[in-house]
């Protein structure tokens, strides 16, 4: 009996006796899925040239698996996207070995073609995996990370001019926000923060949830994503505040980095709980330091990659735009 049909019988066996392990897809799970195989697609080829090793594609992997059954013949992309959702619908034990094996398989073939895989590539795959909630320690190793070349975006690098009139309307609309009552205050804070970031050319996403936590929005900064918190309350914000989302952004991704804007500032024990002895990932801005960003300062990209660089020198959590713009001055 030739070893197709006999591995077609094998997996149709499988998975009728798993029958009760099968669980349909959210919608959710499908669109990661689809944008999983779309960033899969140039790891491996989907028919090998009849002379190359065979085990070197993605139905070469699907064999090694056990999961030939779910690779169908045709076009690529619907092939891989099928092959995934399948797996992940009634062989989810299985899941995570086949993107680890589709990795390290597509690392050989790739690096043979002259065209490794990237850092971006993995740190990008790592998210989509996470939607699907798995999360695979091999591909979030900092050795692994490290060892991978990185494609270097030119977000944020090259700044293009704000119109002198889209300063104003900015400024005059951040001046209106504070004869709103609190609450409207609030979701008004939130829409003015991504008008501001999206007119400095940082790709803002809006706020979002997350299982138990609610994150105000994130912005890409070059290769670094930053997770925003953002509050407009009638006092400073203290240190139980910053902990909580201090905690948030170290339990995402390791290069994961926050931006704590607090128009009213920060408490002197705030400022403490993030001063020296301890490490932190999140950086500190005021309404005062948007306004002297809007007066022209310093670009907000300046002012982030500068508050950056003195957390990683000093381990200051929040250092003003003003203190940072005199200090430039002094050389």
């Amino acid at each position: 009996m030739p070893i197709y049909l006999i591995e077609f019988i094998v997996g149709w066996i499988i998975s009728h006796r798993k029958w009760n392990l099968s669980m349909s897809l959210t919608l959710a799970e499908s669109q990661a899925i689809n944008e999983i195989a779309n960033l899969l697609y140039n790891f491996l080829p989907g028919k090998p040239h009849p002379y190359a090793d065979q085990n070197i594609s993605f139905p070469g992997v699907a064999h090694k698996l056990g999961l030939s059954h779910y690779w169908r013949s045709g076009s690529k992309l619907p092939a891989l996207t099928t092959l995934l959702e399948k797996t992940l619908e009634t062989r989810r034990d299985l899941f995570c070995n086949m993107i680890l094996a589709i990795v390290r398989t597509g690392m050989k073939y790739r690096n043979n073609k002259g065209k490794p895989v990237t850092y971006n590539e993995i740190n990008a795959l790592n998210e989509l995996i996470l939607r699907v909630n798995f999360k695979i320690p091999d591909l979030w190793s900092p050795e692994f990370l490290s060892s991978l070349p990185r494609i270097e975006k030119e977000i944020g690098t090259q700044e293009k001019p704000i119109k002198k009139e889209r300063i104003k309307e900015l400024k005059d609309r951040l001046i209106r926000l504070s004869n709103l009552e609190p609450q409207e205050r609030g979701y008004s804070f939130e829409r003015f923060l991504q008008e501001f970031f999206s007119a400095f050319n940082l790709e803002p996403r809006r706020p979002f949830n997350l299982i138990g936590e609610q994150i105000d929005g994130s912005l890409q900064l070059g290769l670094h994503t930053y997770l925003i918190e953002a509050k407009w309350q009638n006092y400073k914000t203290g240190q139980s505040d910053l902990l909580v989302f201090h905690g948030k952004v170290d339990g995402k991704a390791k290069w994961s980095r926050g931006l704590f804007i607090s128009f009213n500032g920060f408490t002197q024990d705030g400022l403490a709980a993030f001063s020296k002895g301890r490490s932190t990932s999140i950086l500190g801005m005021t309404g005062q330091d948007i306004f002297f960003i809007l007066d022209g300062a310093m670009t907000l990209i300046e002012a982030i990659n500068n508050k950056a660089r003195r957390a990683a020198e000093t381990g200051d959590f929040f250092v003003s735009v003003y203190e940072l713009n005199l200090r430039s001055k002094d050389g």
